[in-house]
């Protein structure tokens, strides 16, 4: 037979109190990580079989709460999101993605520091005068995980100013790209600055990026819900990026998909034709036009 537990520890010099906190202490511990379930995937099915990032779904949760289902809440977003994309989604999931955006039904009645600005009809005649804004998804297969690619475009002469590229992509990152998108142009020793036109995603109606766009004195419009057309050029891009890029590779891992996809495009701004644009890559066309050589052809957006 063993010895009583007090007599031990009377022998090692423990009392009972320390013992018996320390033993549910490290029982509450293992019970707790039981509990913790399985990761997030990061992603939902479509009922055709297709992979959806979290990210996506974000996006089209935003712009049902910029149009005429901004008063429901997230058991009738849910629902939404089955009838007009085909997701397999449960409610709980949608609650924890506007939990994440802090757009929960209560909480979106006071975001009300940044009205919304509705982009306008404009005729573009020169360079920097409108940017637009937006994010593209790639998949990597060999971790089965999704990658994001956010890039500013020059309405007029149709350059990637600049991009982020990264395993994420929030408001803060999105707020960094205006940063060094102004400096690529050395437009901070100018008054004049772009307007940058973007959709309704979360990255664009978060505090962080409003503020950025305040402090760098670029004025942000954003497109009503499905209107891709208010954002054709970076859509454009987007499907060249798609058709000639993406969907020629299957990716084993994020540095195989970071180097394919900004060697891309260095390949699309440095040498890559494009039709409206005299048949030259981006920057040639900016330094003809810099230097007189042609004469741009005004964009109506």
């Amino acid at each position: 037979m063993g010895h009583a537990v007090s007599r031990i520890l009377r022998i090692v010099g423990v009392s009972e109190q320390i013992y018996y906190y320390r033993k549910k202490q490290q029982s509450n511990e293992r019970s707790s990580e039981r509990k913790g379930g399985r990761p997030a995937p990061g992603f939902s099915m479509t009922q055709s079989g297709v992979p959806i990032s979290d990210g996506q779904i974000q996006e089209w949760l935003c712009e049902l709460l910029s149009g005429e289902t901004d008063v429901y809440g997230y058991r009738k977003l849910t629902v939404c999101l089955r009838r007009d994309y085909g997701l397999i989604i449960n409610k709980k999931k949608v609650y924890r993605l506007l939990d994440e955006m802090d757009m929960l039904q209560p909480q979106r009645r006071k975001r009300t520091k940044y009205p919304r600005r509705l982009a306008n009809n404009r005729e573009i005649k020169a360079p920097n005068e409108l940017w637009e804004m937006d994010i593209k998804y790639g998949y990597i297969a060999g971790e089965q995980r999704f990658f994001y690619v956010l890039c500013t475009i020059d309405v007029l002469d149709r350059e990637v100013i600049d991009f982020h590229m990264g395993l994420s992509c929030e408001g803060k990152h999105a707020a960094g790209l205006i940063q060094r998108a102004l400096w690529q142009r050395q437009l901070f020793e100018k008054e004049q600055r772009p307007v940058i036109r973007t959709d309704n995603g979360p990255q664009f109606i978060s505090h962080v990026y409003e503020e950025a766009c305040e402090t760098y004195g670029v004025t942000h419009e954003r497109i009503p819900p499905k209107t891709p057309n208010k954002n054709a050029h970076i859509e454009a891009f987007h499907s060249l990026l798609e058709a000639e890029c993406l969907q020629r590779y299957e990716f084993s891992s994020y540095q195989e998909a970071y180097e394919i996809v900004t060697g891309y495009i260095r390949f699309y701004n440095e040498r890559r034709m494009h039709g409206s644009l005299y048949d030259l890559a981006p920057k040639e066309f900016r330094k003809a036009l810099a230097a007189g050589e042609i004469q741009a052809k005004a964009v109506k957006v």
